[in-house]
């Protein structure tokens, strides 16, 4: 349950029963009445807005609105008290009893609690990574797939039929430059002394093990035979290998992907000159020739007739080519033909998330997507930031396999799965990201990842401790939420269990904001909250989780204890992180 959608409800039923029984003259549009957590936590559990949006319609000042609005809701057995503050806003406090009721759902509902159905099952594309076929995956591309992983789970949690993509970018002039290096450490692996990789191909140790293969696999077939003959069958194998590379690093992360859509399988089904022919017919394509890039001067530009898309026609800044003065596409016309083809795949809704360096694409994208779908396809592009990645403060090395980079692998490898996906997300994704591969693995409060998964760890410990003190007791989340939770008085207590109960909403508002880093802020808040009770009860005997001679209380705050092993949870499964048992 949503609390504050569940009170919005009530609020809105109040002014439809003041509406019935004549003490407001007409019916009033609801659609802007809200209930929301008060600025100040001092003020209640809720505040709604309900008297200032709708007083007017009906001719009345806010409080005087107000004032029937709170004697119609003082009814409800779940309104512990309410008051009208300033102008008109209406602040309640919640009964006990109604979180009690929250606590009980949270241990019946198990790591599925905060789901939400507010997705309605729409059909959600996201994709993400897309890093090119060429070699391993840097760190920069881990923040975008953890990144876009999450925000793909936070959806499905929220009700969104969401598939995973990854577009492959093997029709370009990389793949060939990628064959050619591949080339090279095929002749090196037959004997031949290669030298110094020249400039332009790929450098990295990594494609020694794919000459190897081919020099395995057909001997010397390919020595001394011109580039036409072997250029195709190196890229594909390379590519292949790249590809499978990528994977293993993804799945090392705990990524998976729906779907793997190939740029080079789009041009060959002629879907690219499809999509020009198509925006030829609606009058879209001129030949023209672009005025010089800002910044330039005159003097550099060399004007050109090109294949000119009316980008400006659907909000973009300037038209764009479509074809290079060789008469090949440019990537903007391969890419259209693929968010084409997601659109007539029944996506009207992508999300792409993008490195920071794409940020000037994202205007023609969304023009393209205007211009290919009538309107109906929606675009939303998230761009992440760098991730800075340091050693006690001082900037890690490149990798030996990758030769340019530190590799993504490099760094699972280091810190582990878990830890790279939570520190990924405790920033939002287009703010800068500054991961130190040892400052992560401290034990520390301003560790995140420790704090939350030392909560979980130290809740465990609490209930393997319980099994032993109660041996024999049914301690199981079923029989637990049958414990007398009235036992639970103290204000911390209740507030923990109000920050429990309010996840649904977390994930609700995370996921309508496209922004998952929400719930790393959230687990933070729940961990503290916890901690903040064992510590109250090692300074105060009489609060401890445990207590041989008061098994009823027991029972009690183990049922919390259990709401905050399973909120945890339930936050972490979006992140794609286990919760620890033990530290």
């Amino acid at each position: 349950m949503n609390i504050f959608k569940h009170i919005r409800n009530k609020v809105v039923a109040s002014v439809e029963e003041l509406v019935a029984e004549g003490k407001l003259p007409h019916a009033v549009d609801t659609s802007r009445v809200v209930a929301e957590p008060p600025r100040d936590a001092a003020h209640g559990d809720a505040a709604t807005n309900a008297a200032m949006v709708l007083a007017s319609q009906v001719g009345m000042k806010p409080r005087d609105f107000a004032a029937l609005l709170v004697e119609r809701l003082k009814e409800s057995d779940i309104i512990e008290s309410i008051e009208i503050a300033g102008s008109g806003f209406v602040n309640m406090r919640l009964s006990k009893a109604f979180w009690y009721g929250r606590l009980k759902e949270i241990l019946e509902t198990g790591t599925t609690f905060g789901s939400s159905d507010i997705g309605d099952r729409r059909r959600i594309n996201v994709e993400f990574v897309s890093a090119n076929p060429t070699g391993p995956m840097h760190v920069g591309h881990g923040r975008g797939a953890v990144f876009g992983d999450a925000l793909a789970e936070l959806l499905k949690k929220a009700g969104y039929d969401v598939t995973r993509e990854y577009y492959v970018n093997d029709a370009g002039s990389q793949v060939d430059v990628l064959a050619r290096s591949a080339y090279l450490r095929y002749k090196e692996a037959l004997g031949e002394d290669i030298g110094t990789i020249p400039e332009g191909l790929y450098p990295g140790d990594y494609l020694i093990p794919v000459g190897k293969a081919l020099a395995e696999k057909d001997g010397d077939k390919w020595l001394g035979k011109p580039e036409s003959e072997w250029l195709a069958y190196f890229r594909s194998y390379t590519t292949e290998a790249m590809l499978d590379m990528i994977r293993d690093d993804l799945a090392a992360l705990g990524i998976k992907f729906d779907v793997f859509s190939s740029e080079r399988k789009l041009v060959e089904a002629g879907k690219v000159s499809g999509v020009i022919d198509f925006l030829r017919s609606q009058g879209l394509i001129y030949e023209g020739v672009l005025a010089p890039p800002k910044g330039k001067l005159p003097d550099d530009w060399e004007p050109r007739p090109q294949t000119l898309f009316k980008a400006t026609e659907f909000g973009d800044d300037v038209d764009r080519a479509l074809k290079k003065s060789d008469g090949t596409y440019t990537y903007f016309a391969s890419d259209m033909a693929y968010h084409l083809d997601k659109y007539q795949r029944g996506f009207t809704d992508m999300i792409d998330v993008w490195g920071a360096d794409h940020g000037g694409y994202v205007k023609r994208m969304q023009a393209a997507i205007k211009a290919l779908t009538g309107g109906k396809g929606r675009l939303d592009v998230k761009l992440c930031q760098m991730v800075n990645l340091m050693s006690n403060g001082e900037p890690v090395k490149m990798s030996k396999r990758a030769g340019t980079f530190v590799t993504l692998r490099d760094v699972i490898d280091e810190v582990g799965k878990d830890v790279m996906r939570f520190i990924m997300l405790t920033r939002k994704n287009d703010a800068h990201l500054d991961f130190d591969l040892e400052k992560v693995k401290e034990q520390s409060k301003d560790n995140p990842v420790f704090y939350v998964n030392y909560a979980h760890a130290r809740a465990c410990s609490v209930m393997r401790r319980a099994a032993e003190l109660f041996n024999g007791e049914d301690l199981s989340d079923a029989a637990l939420s049958k414990a007398d939770l009235t036992l639970l008085s103290d204000e911390d207590e209740i507030a923990l269990i109000r920050l429990l109960a309010s996840l649904p909403r977390q994930i609700e508002a995370a996921a309508e904001a496209f922004e998952p880093h929400r719930i790393a802020y959230y687990l933070n808040d729940v961990a503290s909250g916890f901690h903040g009770l064992w510590n109250k009860g090692r300074d105060n005997v009489q609060l401890r989780f445990l207590d041989e001679e008061n098994k009823p209380l027991s029972m009690a705050r183990l049922a919390l204890v259990r709401g905050v092993m399973t909120v945890i949870a339930s936050g972490l499964g979006v992140f794609g992180v286990t919760p620890a048992q033990e530290m």
